[in-house]
């Protein structure tokens, strides 16, 4: 085992959670921390390693998995910074420079998705496919892809999240997306949920018809995958899907609008293509990380 130790940073719109891990990505220590205003959280972080560092050592590398958007495009002058998030303070916040600041050490930042959909391709439930997709859904809507062992990586991520699909049937509320309205995560993301019916989605009764309108808009974004980026796997992840009947509740409406047209041998064997993930401890989001900083440092070394 190498004696290397690497900081990873899961940032999301609710919580982050910053973890050091060992040369193998064995996670040694991590703390989660609620998502407040920037100034805070990066103290507590700051905090977090300050106390890693007297334990552990020197951190070797660093890798990010953020919520968006971000700027990712490496000849931008504020690459690894959050664009215009809808997450209040936070438009313009230079995750990658104050995070690779506090722990001392070259790091990598990409999108949540992004991470997760590395994580579960190399670690879990994609394992030894060439092309998974990972959605998240919760406090926003996000999908990130991973694609013959490299990232899928324009200089934009893909704001899959943010389309429009078809309207459930009865489905009257407005939505509540800042920049669309009614796109797919102003219909179904976790906050959309609470305002549409007045309660989180943990505390929705199973036979509620919340659960019906939410599994129509993740078949919908998953048939839309389907045919455009032709995954061997969708998995699905964040808090919303802590509701584990929705699974089922999302095949049923895939299988409906897909119909059957053009479906190939992954897509059509509808149990294990759209799957909950792999990885529980740690988070797809937080091993993602962790890959991300070991990759720079196994670069830095000439590997890959």
């Amino acid at each position: 085992m190498s004696k290397d130790l690497f900081a990873a940073l899961e940032a999301g719109g609710t919580k982050m959670i910053c973890a050091v891990a060992n040369g193998d990505g064995d996670v040694l220590a991590q703390v989660r921390i609620a998502t407040t205003t920037p100034d805070e959280v990066f103290d507590e972080i700051a905090a977090f390693y300050r106390a890693q560092r007297v334990e552990h050592g020197p951190i070797r590398t660093g890798g990010v998995a953020s919520f968006g958007p971000l700027d990712l495009d490496p000849a931008s002058a504020s690459h690894g910074h959050l664009t215009g998030t809808p997450k209040p303070g936070w438009s313009s916040v230079d995750m990658l420079g104050r995070f690779s600041d506090i722990v001392d050490a070259p790091s990598r930042i990409d999108t949540d998705v992004n991470c997760a959909a590395m994580a579960e391709a190399t670690h879990g439930a994609g394992r030894g496919l060439d092309r998974v997709c990972y959605m998240t859904v919760g406090t926003g809507i996000g999908v990130g892809m991973f694609e013959r062992g490299a990232l899928h990586k324009p200089t934009a991520h893909a704001e899959v999240g943010h389309i429009r699909v078809s309207r459930a049937a009865g489905d009257d509320f407005a939505g509540m997306c800042p920049s669309h309205q009614d796109c797919v995560e102003g219909l179904a993301c976790g906050p959309a949920m609470k305002a549409r019916w007045g309660r989180s989605a943990e505390d929705l009764p199973g036979d509620h018809p919340a659960w019906h309108f939410e599994a129509h808009y993740i078949a919908a974004i998953c048939v839309n995958l389907t045919y455009i980026a032709r995954p061997q796997r969708i998995v699905l992840g964040g808090g919303v899907l802590e509701h584990d009947a929705l699974y089922a509740a999302v095949r049923r409406q895939f299988r409906t609008m897909a119909a059957g047209y053009a479906l190939d041998r992954y897509s059509a064997d509808i149990e294990t293509f759209i799957c909950p993930p792999g990885l529980q401890d740690p988070s797809p989001g937080l091993a993602g990380a962790i890959e991300l900083a070991r990759g720079l440092a196994a670069r830095d070394l000439g590997g890959a």
